[in-house]
């Protein structure tokens, strides 16, 4: 059975990565209140159904995509329960052809492995090379769940907070689209 924690209120005890310290570094410096939840390493959205069933929230999908030439990068956040096609977005954005981006790429520009990617990825992004962008649909939740920069802990924020807060913090401009 997928192992999930009771909700806490504070960070980690030990960070397991630069990206995942960063997170909660800036949570006390910015006084955010968020729940969180340990788990057991959880890479599908399958995974997330008890994550969400404790928190109370839905977690978002994040995506990391790239044109062919791999030198466009797109993190994409999207309702867990939408079919996501790269078509889609492709036609939504006007760019011919987007794929997911390759896993070295995301360990190199998002400081994260498979399965733990994360709007919090991009404060590592300071050359902002990656464009932001979220499907309208995310805007309709009160709360925003998503990974902490880990595939073992999760986290209830404010899309309110994370929109007008966090976004323009990190300095990137997103773009809304309809998926």
């Amino acid at each position: 059975m997928f192992f999930v924690s009771e909700i806490k209120e504070t960070e980690p005890s030990e960070f397991k990565t630069p990206l995942q310290r960063m997170v909660y570094e800036m949570f006390r410096e910015k006084e955010v209140k968020y729940e969180r939840v340990d788990t057991d390493p959880a890479i599908t959205m399958e995974d997330c159904v008890r994550i969400d069933q404790r928190l109370n929230v839905k977690t978002v999908k994040t995506l990391f995509l790239c044109n062919r030439q791999q030198t466009n990068f797109y993190l994409v956040v999207t309702t867990a329960e939408k079919p996501f096609k790269t078509s889609d977005l492709s036609a939504e954005l006007e760019i011919s052809r987007l794929s997911f981006a390759p896993v070295e790429l995301l360990n190199s520009i998002l400081g994260t492995d498979v399965g733990a990617v994360t709007v919090f990825s991009l404060m590592l992004d300071k050359q902002l090379n990656v464009q932001l962008v979220i499907d309208r649909d995310v805007l309709a939740e009160e709360w925003y769940g998503c990974s902490d920069g880990t595939t073992t802990s999760y986290l209830k924020l404010s899309t309110e907070w994370v929109l007008n807060e966090f976004i323009p913090f990190i300095g990137h401009a997103p773009k809304f689209v309809q998926l």
